[in-house]
């Protein structure tokens, strides 16, 4: 298993099995033109690690998480640290890092809470094209 912590890139861990997660994590692949994140599922033997040494929840997957310079950011502080490194406009978002947390997370939870009802979810965990392959850490 790869050492999370020798990972130069900022990585995000995503619910492999979450369509919406899945088509989130394929809009950053498609709008991060320097290619400077890597991704793991939550459900992957990488992503488990990071929730176990973390004291992260391991099998309720309500939060993607980004793990940039040994942090870890989750919830709407994950997604608009994720947002600055696209292109512009979607860079932009970024100024509602701005929104005091308990309101972003909020909103953020309550999409959370209501993912699989409104955008479904798989059976098993989304696996990349072989192209794509190179940004992903752990696809098992």
């Amino acid at each position: 298993m790869i050492d999370i912590s020798q990972v130069k890139n900022p990585v995000i861990f995503f619910d492999g099995v979450c369509n919406l997660c899945n088509a989130s994590v394929q809009f950053m692949i498609r709008h991060d033109k320097k290619k400077v994140f890597r991704f793991a599922s939550l459900q992957s033997a990488i992503g488990q690690h990071l929730l176990k040494e973390n004291n992260l929840a391991e099998k309720h997957f309500d939060s993607f998480i980004l793990f940039e310079n040994q942090t870890i950011y989750t919830r709407s502080t994950g997604a608009l640290k994720c947002a600055k490194y696209l292109s512009a406009p979607w860079s932009w978002l970024y100024v509602f890092i701005f929104v005091p947390r308990f309101i972003r997370d909020g909103v953020y939870s309550w999409i959370a809470k209501n993912r699989y009802k409104w955008f479904g979810k798989k059976e098993a965990c989304w696996l990349p094209s072989p192209e794509l392959k190179s940004l992903f850490l752990d696809e098992n």
